[in-house]
């Protein structure tokens, strides 16, 4: 049995557990990540994950956190540019999952609802229907994010919460999304409303949101995450984008997808 597995399927595990998840445990490692003592683990963090360090815009590092949160060339990134294309916000596991009448929706053997995970009951309604797009990032992918598409953010909404972990062999052990601590912003598009969201996980103390004002333009960076695992959704209304080649067939499996990448196809306008 694994260490996630120990803590989420046992009992002495879960009571460890209590204090792991808490806030606290991740503004503490935090802490860690930040100090100049913690760039030592960053030459055996890229071999052994294998990371092409290739287009990052430096090369040197003041803590792991500085090179967690590393920032790269546009190049490394590129972005699609058909005017009709959905872009993946982020590098990760890309998994659709189809939102029902009722606002409900299944990841990994977990029943969740959109007015769970959105803690607004008439927002949800808006998306019943609709598709939600999973992107799960592990602690070695790139942690910046951009905007998916052109459009005029609404405020932030942060929701407080805990820090589980996001493996998908701990999803089905608990509903991890709408425990953990997220944010989101409705996105006001020429195909509707997009509501793009950021979880945090275990050892993620920080969703660093960038501010904006005004409109936003696809490919135009919105944050990143501090180190750990995370998550980032995105919420599409009811037939306002199809899911694009192999994306439209995974039924749930996990695909991996670079941030840019274009994922979906826009068919509706307001």
């Amino acid at each position: 049995m694994t260490a996630l597995g120990l803590l989420y399927g046992t009992a002495p595990g879960r009571l460890l557990l209590r204090g792991l998840t808490r806030p606290w445990f991740s503004r503490l490692g935090g802490r860690v990540m930040d100090s100049r003592l913690s760039a030592l683990a960053v030459p055996g963090f890229i071999r052994r994950h294998h990371i092409d360090m290739d287009g990052c815009v430096k090369d040197r590092f003041s803590s792991f956190n500085d090179f967690f949160t590393r920032a790269l060339v546009p190049a490394a990134r590129p972005v699609d540019p058909g005017p009709d294309a959905l872009v993946s916000p982020c590098d990760g596991r890309l998994s659709l999952w189809p939102i029902r009448p009722d606002g409900r929706f299944p990841v990994k053997g977990t029943a969740y609802t959109l007015a769970g995970l959105l803690r607004d009951e008439a927002l949800a309604a808006q998306f019943a229907g609709g598709t939600l797009w999973l992107f799960r990032l592990c602690p070695e992918d790139y942690h910046r994010y951009i905007w998916p598409a052109d459009g005029v953010p609404g405020p932030a909404v942060r929701i407080p919460g805990l820090y589980h972990t996001v493996q998908p062999q701990e999803k089905g052990q608990r509903p991890v999304y709408h425990e953990n601590t997220r944010e989101y912003r409705l996105l006001d598009t020429a195909f509707g409303a997009l509501l793009i969201m950021e979880v945090g996980a275990m050892l993620v103390g920080r969703i660093e949101n960038l501010p904006v004002t005004g409109p936003v333009v696809r490919g135009q960076e919105k944050g990143y995450f501090a180190f750990g695992g995370s998550t980032v959704i995105l919420i599409t209304k009811k037939d306002a984008v199809l899911p694009d080649g192999p994306f439209a067939a995974a039924d749930g499996e996990e695909l991996f997808v670079r941030q840019g990448q274009r994922v979906g196809t826009v068919t509706a306008t307001k």
